[in-house]
């Protein structure tokens, strides 16, 4: 029998599942290390295929970072990737990475004289200077390998129970190779809905694309700053951030809450939320009353 809550290596096969079912209960819960990342690219998107295609890039990368970090796990090196200051290590480098995408985004996907004193013209030509489909096809890959990187109960329990109980070195990668699918299920999902989401503002491309990126950026950028400074003061002094509370929900990433989802709450509610309401109201104030 299959149980998430306390997994136990028994067969090979058992094992691998429990991988992929804990990568998709991973992909569905808030994570710091996913869902801020997946919902600034996604939206950014302003499509379900653009947003599924973020969900998708992201996650793949990630995949194959749970694929070699459960190798090295194999080789019993998993104590060094649960350590408190490696965690927090991770979060300064995301951080890093989310708020130098966030300002390139903002300054690549700003639409020259957008906001000017007439109204916003649907029938004008498409952004000449939006970021590149090379761009937008890198950075999330990029932040997918590194955001991998952080541990958390999903990953003590690739590396400390399933990837161990693999026969040998030649199929040590697979627990996290099947954590990460389970992830990308439902990151793909994810992304989807939050592009599905963001095209159906019924907005005009030109101002769609304002509120897509302006959203997108900020997200990224002021949310990678948040992420920063909460490495920098866990690796300072981890005892401020060790605290958690006991929600009572027998589900993880649900059952006890802390630094985590905190940071998921700054980045997707407050910071998305803010700057998606202030981006709806430059269009709505320079375009036509009608």
């Amino acid at each position: 029998m299959i149980d998430l809550w306390h997994p136990i290596a028994g067969s090979v096969g058992a094992a691998l599942l429990t991988a992929f079912l804990l990568g998709i209960v991973h992909g569905i819960t808030p994570d710091e290390h996913t869902w801020p990342i997946t919902f600034s690219y996604a939206v950014g998107s302003y499509s379900s295929r653009g947003g599924m295609r973020s969900g998708f890039l992201f996650s793949l990368a990630f995949t194959l970072q749970r694929a070699i970090a459960s190798e090295l796990a194999f080789f019993a090196l998993a104590g060094l990737l649960a350590a408190d200051r490696w965690q927090y290590g991770i979060y300064v480098v995301v951080g890093a990475v989310m708020a130098a995408s966030g300002f390139y985004l903002l300054r690549t996907g700003r639409i020259p004289h957008l906001f000017h004193s007439h109204a916003i013209d649907d029938t004008e030509p498409a952004v000449p200077d939006a970021p590149s489909a090379r761009a937008t096809t890198w950075l999330p890959l990029l932040h997918g390998f590194i955001a991998g990187w952080g541990t958390g109960a999903f990953a003590l329990i690739v590396y400390g129970t399933l990837a161990p109980a693999m026969p040998s070195a030649w199929f040590g990668f697979l627990p996290g190779l099947l954590f990460g699918l389970g992830t990308m299920v439902m990151q793909i999902v994810f992304g989807g809905a939050i592009g599905a989401w963001a095209a159906r503002r019924k907005l005009g491309e030109r101002a769609l694309r304002y509120v897509a990126r302006s959203v997108s950026g900020k997200t990224l950028a002021y949310g990678g700053l948040a992420f920063v400074l909460a490495g920098i003061v866990g690796i300072v002094a981890p005892a401020l951030l060790a605290g958690s509370f006991a929600t009572g929900i027998h589900v993880h990433n649900l059952a006890h809450l802390g630094i985590g989802f905190v940071l998921v709450v700054i980045v997707v509610v407050a910071v998305a939320g803010s700057a998606f309401v202030t981006a709806m109201r430059d269009v709505a104030r320079l375009e036509p009353a009608a």
